[in-house]
Protein backbone atom coordinates (compact mmCIF):
# COMPACT_ATOMS: atom_id res chain seq x y z
CA UNK A 1 0.00 0.00 0.00
CA UNK A 2 1.54 3.61 -1.19
CA UNK A 3 0.35 6.44 1.29
CA UNK A 4 0.20 9.83 0.55
CA UNK A 5 -0.34 13.44 2.68
CA UNK A 6 -3.56 15.86 1.47
CA UNK A 7 -2.63 19.51 1.90
CA UNK A 8 -4.13 22.64 3.77
CA UNK A 9 -5.24 23.16 -0.30
CA UNK A 10 -6.46 19.64 -0.54
CA UNK A 11 -3.34 18.55 -3.02
CA UNK A 12 -1.91 15.75 -2.52
CA UNK A 13 1.08 13.82 -4.55
CA UNK A 14 0.80 10.78 -6.01
CA UNK A 15 3.73 8.50 -5.55
CA UNK A 16 6.50 8.03 -8.03
CA UNK A 17 5.82 4.30 -8.14
CA UNK A 18 1.88 5.00 -8.70
CA UNK A 19 2.77 7.56 -11.33
CA UNK A 20 5.41 5.24 -13.17
CA UNK A 21 2.70 2.60 -13.22
CA UNK A 22 -0.22 5.15 -14.53
CA UNK A 23 2.55 6.40 -17.15
CA UNK A 24 1.75 9.77 -15.58
CA UNK A 25 3.85 13.00 -16.80
CA UNK A 26 3.45 16.36 -15.62
CA UNK A 27 0.19 17.77 -17.35
CA UNK A 28 -1.12 14.03 -17.49
CA UNK A 29 -5.32 14.24 -16.49
CA UNK A 30 -6.97 11.92 -14.26
CA UNK A 31 -9.99 11.41 -13.30
CA UNK A 32 -11.64 10.48 -9.57
CA UNK A 33 -14.15 7.25 -9.50
CA UNK A 34 -16.18 5.95 -6.95
CA UNK A 35 -17.59 2.74 -7.52
CA UNK A 36 -20.54 1.35 -6.91
CA UNK A 37 -18.56 -0.35 -3.41
CA UNK A 38 -17.57 3.53 -2.56
CA UNK A 39 -14.12 2.31 -3.46
CA UNK A 40 -12.37 5.21 -4.70
CA UNK A 41 -10.44 5.06 -7.99
CA UNK A 42 -8.21 7.21 -10.04
CA UNK A 43 -8.26 6.45 -13.84
CA UNK A 44 -5.46 8.08 -16.07
CA UNK A 45 -7.17 10.56 -18.85
CA UNK A 46 -3.20 9.85 -20.51
CA UNK A 47 -4.22 8.30 -23.47
CA UNK A 48 -1.75 9.47 -26.62
CA UNK A 49 -3.50 9.87 -29.16
CA UNK A 50 -1.12 7.68 -31.33
CA UNK A 51 -2.72 4.96 -29.38
CA UNK A 52 -6.67 6.11 -30.39
CA UNK A 53 -5.59 5.90 -34.03
CA UNK A 54 -7.31 4.01 -36.44
CA UNK A 55 -9.28 1.72 -33.48
CA UNK A 56 -12.82 2.85 -35.48
CA UNK A 57 -11.54 1.79 -38.82
CA UNK A 58 -14.04 -0.99 -40.12
CA UNK A 59 -12.79 -3.08 -42.90
CA UNK A 60 -14.65 -2.10 -46.28
CA UNK A 61 -16.54 1.33 -44.51
CA UNK A 62 -15.75 4.57 -46.40
CA UNK A 63 -16.24 7.61 -44.26
CA UNK A 64 -19.28 9.83 -44.29
CA UNK A 65 -18.87 13.11 -46.28
CA UNK A 66 -19.45 16.48 -44.63
CA UNK A 67 -22.31 16.86 -46.03
CA UNK A 68 -23.93 13.08 -44.36
CA UNK A 69 -22.81 13.80 -40.83
CA UNK A 70 -24.60 17.03 -41.08
CA UNK A 71 -27.41 15.47 -42.34
CA UNK A 72 -27.28 12.52 -39.72
CA UNK A 73 -27.10 15.24 -37.34
CA UNK A 74 -30.21 16.91 -38.51
CA UNK A 75 -32.24 14.03 -38.23
CA UNK A 76 -31.26 12.95 -35.08
CA UNK A 77 -32.15 16.48 -33.41
CA UNK A 78 -35.21 16.65 -35.06
CA UNK A 79 -35.92 13.50 -33.62
CA UNK A 80 -35.64 15.20 -30.00
CA UNK A 81 -37.59 18.62 -31.46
Amino acid sequence: MTQATITTKGQVTIPKAIRNYLKLEAGSKVDFVIDEDGKVKILPLNVPVEVLSGILHRPGMQAATIEEMEQAISEGASAWA
